[in-house]
């Protein structure tokens, strides 16, 4: 287990002996097309495990002739990982790959040392209309593996475990939990889960992770004698043994794993353990260096003109 900068408990003190450690209500950014609900990065709590950005997208319902258009944008030294409940987008990115990520499926993009992607209904889905609901994930990626080649795994819903059993539901994304794995690959010890539960129904989080966190997504959940309605970010204390009952029919998104050996550092779409690297990076895209997405390569977004510094960001291990 990693260090945590957290007091014993004492004895009698309930703050100090919660099972939840820190509650974040993630704000809502305009992307345009939709709002989305941002959880991480907060002023709270910037990390959890390799996680670094965590999107709530949608529910959202899109007209005919609608839909998202997210045109081609730089990643540099981390993972993207987008999981729908409901609809479809169509990634494409400058290794060539064109996939349609569809509910339940994993589509895992690796940036490594740079990668160019864009996000958008297609044109079927925008002449039908259609409701959008997922997770848009970042993950940081260790320092040994940030300049890695870029590379984009998908898994289909088919192929990863979910397991059933006294009104529990549980899609395994990535990770170890409930006696099974998940197929997927990740470059450091990560845990992600899809959940729902019965009302009534209990579900022990494994304290193996050194940080965990639950997202609350609809229904009501109760950890510890305290109630959490949709919409919450709530992450656990480290090494406790935790569980959630559902006070409700409800669904929660579990995260989290090991946390990087070291900040991170991330400004617009570049996450790095070096400031430096953001800078090159911005340069780069700036000058137009990175490689172009096949057959979207009409439009591309701008770098931000704002000057400010890269965010400087933590989990819950101290870095002095």
């Amino acid at each position: 287990m990693s260090w945590n900068p957290c007091p014993d408990p004492t004895l009698g003190d309930r703050r100090s002996t919660e099972a939840v450690e820190i509650t974040i209500v993630p704000r809502a950014v305009d992307l345009g097309e939709m709002t989305v609900r941002r959880a991480l990065p907060s002023t709270k709590r910037q990390m959890v495990g390799p996680f670094i950005f965590f999107d709530q997208m949608g529910p959202a319902e899109f007209l005919t002739d609608q839909g998202i258009d997210v045109r081609p944008h730089p990643h540099i030294n981390l993972s993207t990982l987008t999981y729908l409940f409901e609809g479809e987008i169509l990634h494409r990115d400058s290794l060539g790959t064109e996939m349609a990520i569809q509910p339940g499926a994993v589509n895992w993009m690796r940036a490594g040392r740079g990668i160019v992607h864009s996000e958008r209904t297609a044109e079927a889905r925008k002449r039908s209309g259609q409701r959008l609901f997922g997770i848009q994930t970042w993950m940081a990626l260790p320092v040994a593996q940030e300049e890695s080649d870029p590379a984009f795994l998908h898994h289909a819903a088919d192929a990863l475990p979910v397991i059933e059993a006294g009104g529990v539901q549980a899609r395994l994304i990535a990770g170890r939990a409930f006696g099974t794995a998940s197929p997927l690959e990740t470059a450091s010890e990560t845990l992600y889960a899809d959940v729902q539960l019965q009302a009534g129904a209990r579900m022990p989080i494994d304290a193996g992770y050194d940080e965990r966190a639950i997202y609350t997504l609809s229904g009501r959940v109760e950890i510890a004698g305290d109630s959490f309605e949709p919409g919450q970010l709530l992450v656990l204390r480290p090494g406790d043994a935790i569980t959630v009952t559902a006070a409700a029919d409800a669904r929660f998104m579990v995260f989290g794993g090991a946390p990087m050996e070291g900040p991170r550092y991330i400004w617009w779409n570049f996450v790095s353990s070096r400031p430096e690297r953001i800078a090159a990076a911005k340069e780069e895209w700036a000058k137009g260096r990175f490689d172009t997405v096949p057959g979207d390569e009409a439009e591309f977004i701008p770098l931000p003109t704002r000057a400010d510094a890269p965010q400087r960001a933590t989990g819950g291990v101290f870095y002095p």
